[in-house]
């Protein structure tokens, strides 16, 4: 089938279609593209996403909302401009739970979301993520690291799916001349996200809120590094409307270990919570920092939210939660 002639992007109101639409970062990507004058279409069949997520939504005539598994043909009778492809599990206790699944949305889902970027001469984001990094032997993370993963442990099932969709991604930049952006998302945390979807933010804030122990995994000296999702969706927007298909680093470089992590959630909830120790899972990363050199020069990006502004804002839409 031969590619459709690209659109012009600079129609007066493009259409963005978002695989995902309802999950944490979808939704906060849905709300970015209609505050800049987007239509969009956001598709999810719900597994980890959450139709609370885009109830403020309702009513808008520049909205639509499709609940179908994204593994499935996707038919849609109206131009497209941009395909963001965000429909995946992203937590450790959704993929274990749902590691075939993950694999598909991965493999099949990155296929029919190109298929249909391909059809209607749309731009294609592939939202990938850090994990492809593995249990990184290189500290930052750049981009042209190849990573260290374990093919066949417990986190493999998301990893190689991440990885899998970068290679389908390229090829069908290369054969079919999609034009393609991959980002690679670094921990981002901020409202929307589930409580009990295993990710330490929501973890520690959960455990806090109800002056549970906070749970640190082996000694707590494991790094990562935050991001506010208002600067990682910005960040993800200015990938989509620049130049070059190389994957691009997107995430905060302030780096601190889990157990210092635990501590500020403490100070900011005002928790009587103790710190309890448990053992490390597999392949858990021992450290995780993005360099955002191509970042910063590519798409004059950076994050702006300090850390103690985001938990505040977090903590209040998880107090509700609780």
């Amino acid at each position: 089938m031969p590619v459709k002639k690209k659109q012009s992007l600079k129609s007066s109101q493009p259409t963005s279609v978002v695989t995902g639409g309802a999950g944490f970062l979808g939704s906060h990507l849905v709300d970015l593209l209609l505050a800049r004058g987007h239509k969009v279409i956001a598709i999810d069949n719900l597994v980890t996403g959450s139709v609370n997520n885009i109830a403020h939504l309702a009513g808008n005539s520049a909205f639509k909302f499709i609940q179908q598994d994204v593994t499935d043909y996707i038919f849609l009778d109206v131009p497209v401009h941009y395909v963001w492809h965000f429909a995946s599990p992203a937590s450790p206790i959704d993929y274990l739970e749902l590691p075939i699944q993950t694999l598909k949305v991965g493999s099949l889902g990155t296929h029919k979301a190109l298929g249909l970027a391909k059809a209607k001469g749309a731009r294609f984001l592939i939202a990938s993520t850090s994990e492809i990094y593995g249990d990184p032997l290189v500290h930052p993370q750049k981009e042209e690291y190849w990573g260290n993963v374990n093919t066949i442990g417990p986190r493999g099932c998301y990893d190689e799916a991440k990885r899998f969709s970068e290679a389908m991604t390229m090829a069908y930049h290369r054969e079919h001349g999609v034009e393609t952006r991959i980002v690679r998302i670094f921990n981002t945390y901020g409202p929307r996200m589930r409580l009990n979807d295993g990710r330490v933010v929501p973890a520690f804030i959960g455990q806090a809120l109800k002056n549970k122990p906070i749970t640190v995994f082996g000694k707590g000296d494991q790094t990562r590094s935050f991001c506010f999702c208002s600067d990682l969706i910005e960040g993800i927007y200015r990938l989509m409307n620049s130049s070059g298909v190389e994957p691009v680093n997107i995430g905060n470089p302030h780096e601190m270990t889990v157990l210092e992590f635990a501590r500020e959630i403490i100070k900011a909830t005002g928790s009587r919570s103790k710190i309890v120790f448990k053992p490390l899972p597999q392949d858990d990363p021992k450290q995780r920092r993005p360099d955002i050199t191509r970042a910063r020069t590519k798409l004059k990006w950076e994050p702006k939210v300090p850390l103690k502004e985001g938990l505040t804002k977090t903590i209040e839409y998880f107090r509700d939660k609780v």
